[in-house]
């Protein structure tokens, strides 16, 4: 629900208009890459939560291992698309996601999404199957998929009883929500990224096959260890879970410590190496 958290006014410039060049709007884009790097040999695609945009991971790549390159899902109603319409929906959002990410993702690549961005994340990826699995699946601050949300829905409150939700949950910044003219902008987009969180009902089938790594917030109410633990049986390959100082969105206090695990689990994934993985056992 909050931009990075180290650079609010900026952020706040950015969700004005559509940018354009010599007059022509520019092309909706879905993958932002803050920092490309030609020699990445490894894509973190990375999903935000309910109201959150691309520059949630703007200095990510700071943390991660060099070969490892930071692209971020911007859907509509977000920062730069701040004036197109939001998906309230999770199919129709779903098969747009994945038309876009289908030819993009032509390296290996691994998942990361935080709360709502970690249900996309998980749905994307088994929409992919035909296509890849991520090296990794990474889910943070969220229940297991097939588990019942906590709580109350809120989407559908008045206004100011929405709004005093958001404020009770945290994440989004005080002079924001304080800001009526700048929420009249963005509550569509959060009440749509809402919804389809709290109206999400998970599809039992085969379970995926990659790794999947859990993270949460140690004083998260809404997603106790136990509701991380539920993700182990999503998946065949290995699962591991750890919790981290912070509340939900320990994701920005504890960025550091955060990035520190991922990178851990990264680097065995990357292609460099595995091949010397290869070669080593080859050699013996």
């Amino acid at each position: 629900m909050r931009p990075d958290g180290d650079e609010p006014a900026t952020w706040r410039a950015r969700t004005g208009r559509l940018r354009t060049e010599a007059g022509i709007a520019q092309a909706p884009v879905w993958l932002v890459r803050a920092e490309p790097r030609d020699r990445a040999s490894l894509t973190l695609v990375c999903f935000p939560y309910a109201g959150g945009g691309a520059s949630v991971f703007r200095r990510w790549s700071e943390y991660l291992p060099a070969e490892v390159e930071v692209a971020a899902v911007q859907a509509p109603g977000r920062e730069q698309r701040l004036l197109e319409r939001a998906f309230r929906e999770l199919n129709p959002l779903l098969r747009e996601i994945v038309s876009q990410l289908a030819p993009a993702l032509t390296q290996p690549f691994a998942f990361f999404g935080h709360s709502l961005g970690a249900l996309l994340a998980y749905e994307v990826a088994h929409a992919l199957r035909g296509h890849a699995e991520p090296r990794c699946l990474f889910v943070s601050g969220c229940r297991a998929p097939h588990l019942p949300p906590s709580g109350d829905p809120i989407h559908g409150l008045p206004d100011r009883s929405f709004i005093n939700e958001l404020r009770r949950l945290g994440g989004t910044p005080g002079d924001v929500l304080d800001h009526d003219e700048m929420m009249q902008l963005l509550l569509p987009s959060l009440r749509a990224d809402i919804a389809i969180s709290e109206t999400y009902v998970h599809r039992s089938r085969s379970r995926l096959t990659c790794p999947i790594v859990a993270f949460g917030g140690v004083d998260d109410p809404d997603v106790p260890p136990m509701a991380l633990a539920g993700w182990r049986g999503h998946t065949l390959g290995t699962f591991t879970f750890q919790l981290f100082p912070g509340d939900h969105f320990f994701l920005h206090e504890s960025r550091t410590e955060l990035l520190g695990a991922m990178s851990e689990v990264l680097e065995p994934l990357l292609p460099s190496a595995v091949q010397t993985d290869v070669v080593r056992r080859a050699a013996t």
